[in-house]
């Protein structure tokens, strides 16, 4: 009997959180608030060392670039807990008009947006730039977690699948555009929610063959992509690899322990991109294999925390809108480890969290509120 009465009683409970726009008490997880606290404090930390020497050679204070990041990672913050309050299931009443206005930032970019390092990625908001790629992977995992629980029957073909990815494939075309590798993020996002929502294996994989082998074309087409194939494969005789030396000096000069907090030599103007894609070069450098395998750990730990929260959502939603966030950290990750280490070409895919960057910081921030507005409905376990 009282099995009976407690079912009935969440049965009552989970009516009232479908109603309800605002969710008040329940779980919180606070062991990945925590982490999530540490690695932007150490990202603030870092970007603080590696910006210094650039910030004080273009006539601003050694502080300039950590001030902004601080900035941004405070608002971030704020939104993050404001998101994990909001119910979840909300999101699918937007999920489609969420995704005609990524495509339509998306395309602004070609109209209004301001051109850096040679591509247009931005849209300026008075003294703030941002980039709607960041605004849009957001958006990709909402609406894709939606359409694969509401339209689960279109995973059973391709003819289904292709329907289903037509709004979101505008989207990737047009940031692939301008920024091939964000395009493979969001590419890889859809691809893996589809996954682990479909019944049938096979057409995911056609349609991440004919996704990869776009994204060839695309690479081997543009004449600075095929460039950065050659930098990748001979990095020492590339008149593009210096970057790549650059970082490969810093890491190996960093040894077992670094050469301590604030003493890389790299950053002072060798290393382009210090602050930004090859912060974490500068991190071997200053915190050897130590420090990068305490960022690994850190980060491993953030994403067994968001496993944790998905194979406890109370309902399939939840659970794919964790896979997505799961997807978009550890893809973009591993991507720019990869390509500091040289392990992949370079991408100028930055590192979650912790590389310089207003947009990307907040909206990652926000996907962490998401993951936490799971976690406060999620199924009592203990």
């Amino acid at each position: 009997m009282s099995s009976e009465v407690a079912e009935k009683n969440m049965q009552r409970k989970n009516r009232t959180l479908n109603n309800s726009f605002w969710v008040r008490g329940g779980y919180f997880d606070y062991q990945t608030l925590f982490i999530m606290i540490v690695i932007v404090l150490f990202g603030i930390m870092m970007v603080y060392s590696s910006s210094s020497y650039r910030a004080v050679m273009s006539g601003e204070a050694s502080s300039y670039f950590a001030k902004r990041q601080a900035m941004f990672a405070a608002l971030g913050i704020v939104a993050m807990i404001i998101v994990s309050h909001v119910n979840y299931r909300y999101y699918k009443k937007f999920s489609v008009i969420l995704m005609y206005m990524a495509i339509a930032l998306s395309g602004l970019v070609f109209i209004i947006g301001t051109a850096s390092h040679g591509a247009t990625r931005w849209i300026p908001i008075g003294p703030i730039h941002f980039q709607p790629s960041e605004v849009a992977k957001p958006i990709l995992i909402i609406y894709m977690a939606h359409a694969c629980v509401s339209k689960s029957s279109l995973l059973n073909s391709i003819k289904g699948i292709i329907q289903m990815v037509i709004l979101p494939g505008i989207c990737v075309v047009l940031i692939g555009k301008e920024n091939l590798s964000t395009a493979i993020v969001c590419f890889a996002i859809i691809i893996i929610i589809m996954f682990v929502a479909s019944p049938k294996i096979v057409n995911l994989v056609i349609l991440g063959l004919v996704g990869v082998t776009v994204a060839a074309i695309a690479i081997f087409a543009v004449g600075y992509r095929g460039d950065r194939i050659d930098a990748w494969l001979h990095p020492e005789t590339s008149e593009n690899g210096f970057q790549t030396m650059q970082s490969l000096y810093a890491i190996g000069s960093g040894g077992l322990f670094g050469r301590g907090l604030g003493e890389s030599i790299q950053k002072m103007g060798f290393l382009p991109e210090s602050h930004n894609d090859m912060i974490f070069s500068v991190i071997c450098e200053e915190l050897g294999l130590f420090g990068a395998i305490a960022v690994i750990a850190l980060f491993v730990m953030l994403l067994l925390r968001f496993r944790y929260i998905a194979n406890n959502a109370p309902d399939s939603f939840g659970g794919l809108l964790c896979t997505g966030v799961i997807t978009h950290i550890a893809i973009q990750f591993i991507i720019n480890v990869g390509v500091v280490t040289n392990t992949i070409p370079n991408t100028g895919v930055t590192l979650p969290f912790i590389s310089y960057g207003g947009t990307s910081l907040v909206f990652l921030l926000i996907e962490v509120g998401i993951v936490l507005g799971v976690s406060r409905q999620m199924r009592p376990v203990e």
